[in-house]
């Protein structure tokens, strides 16, 4: 006779989904710098006391433009403007299965919906910082028959419409996500989706988004080491009257 064997119970780990990169540091570091020097700038915009900050910001949301504008130019094929002028061009396709076939393709639709709202907010950018720049420098007075304040006219407006397409492209990634069913939004965060096949992003360029988050900061303590009572005049009153024993 030989003794029973325990029964055992035989565990299966769950498989590993396989992943995709499709949006490389540098990207997503653009993404979120700009998105909180934008609402940074528009929550300061009608408050003199932080005008600096507003106005420090503005030069951030420059600097960057500057870099996406060139990353969009030279940079690897993933990030170039060329594919987001090639989604749109996409549109008379559509427009024509639309009017002809009488077939929607809804996906398609979506896809351009989203990249209309980008390239609008990139088109939006250089007129807002633009504008700003005037306002801060004062170009409007002193025009003969011109009102003094129309360029703060005109920047509101481009601040406005900035806002306008920020909200867009949120209302869209909310709707596709509930659509698709998954976080439209996550591949921003973590730069990856579900997939097979190879990734369309062969670097991450991690040193490339570290030196653009530490330019920004660098930029950011600067500003506020010029400024007579720093950049957030409450901060700097309140580190004034803190003594350490």
């Amino acid at each position: 006779m030989y003794p029973l064997a325990a029964p055992t119970t035989a565990t299966t780990a769950p498989p590993v989904r396989a992943r995709q990169r499709v949006i490389d540091d540098p990207m997503r570091m653009f993404h979120w710098l700009f998105a909180a020097a934008f609402t940074g700038a528009y929550l300061s915009a009608d408050s003199e006391h932080f005008r600096l900050l507003h106005v420090t910001l503005g030069y951030i949301l420059a600097g960057l433009f500057a870099f996406r504008l060139a990353y969009g130019l030279f940079g690897p094929p993933q990030a170039r403007l060329a594919r987001l002028r090639g989604r749109l061009a996409s549109a008379r396709d559509w427009l024509h299965g639309l009017r002809h076939d009488g077939t929607i393709n809804r996906r398609q639709g979506q896809n351009l919906l989203m990249a209309l709202a980008i390239a609008t907010l990139l088109l939006l950018t250089p007129f807002l910082v633009l504008s700003g720049y005037a306002v801060w420098q004062e170009w409007g007075l002193g025009l003969a028959g011109v009102d003094e304040d129309w360029l703060e006219e005109l920047h509101e407006l481009a601040a406005n419409a900035c806002l306008a397409a920020v909200l867009g492209h949120l209302a869209l990634l909310l709707g596709l996500s509930l659509l698709r069913g998954s976080n439209q939004a996550l591949p921003m965060l973590t730069g990856q989706v579900e997939g097979t096949g190879p990734s369309p992003v062969k670097k991450p360029r991690r040193w490339l988004a570290a030196l653009l988050f530490l330019a920004t900061l660098a930029y950011a303590a600067w500003a506020w080491l010029q400024a007579p009572h720093g950049l957030v005049p409450a901060l700097s009153a309140l580190s004034s009257h803190v003594t350490f024993l």
